[in-house]
């Protein structure tokens, strides 16, 4: 069976891209936010959702980025829409995972960040983050309706 989950590249007009850190098994792990897409919600509204809750803002989905899927043996059949937004709301500020209790939050940092920055950093989910993202957004600078596919089997 699969699991789905949605994920948001939000931009700010000063061409960065929203990140959050999340600290698992005491290691930094930095994303665009995002999360499990719940029961009764497709997988933009669950962006949407996602994107609020980790950092307090509001967003509109422009487009599909990507649709990575895993399937290994470990973690079993999994998917993730990536789509394109943009800020609509709300206050940058971090937020909470609503399925943990205050002392079991992952969620430590949001904020805006530049290309060189995230090329900085040591650890990117996913990886691609760091250049192959950018060349979609180039490619899609003046028109939202860009799509791509990107399948990953581990």
């Amino acid at each position: 069976m699969w699991a789905g989950g949605a994920r948001a590249v939000v931009l700010d007009g000063l061409s960065r891209v929203l990140m959050v850190r999340q600290s698992h098994e005491g290691k930094d792990i930095w994303m665009v936010p995002g999360g499990a897409i719940e029961e009764g919600e497709n997988a933009a509204e669950a962006a949407v959702r996602e994107v609020k809750e980790e950092t307090g803002l509001d967003v509109t989905i422009k487009s599909l980025l990507w649709h990575a899927e895993e399937v290994s043996e470990k973690r079993g059949q999994r998917f993730v829409n990536f789509f394109l937004a943009e800020p609509a709301g709300g206050a940058l500020a971090l937020g909470r995972d609503p399925e943990r209790d205050i002392d079991g939050q992952a969620l430590m940092e949001a904020r805006f960040m530049t290309r060189e920055e995230i090329r900085a950093l040591e650890t990117v989910y996913p990886e691609y983050l760091k250049d192959e993202l950018w060349d979609v957004l180039a490619k899609c600078e003046d028109k939202w309706d860009s799509f791509k596919i990107r399948r990953v089997f581990l």
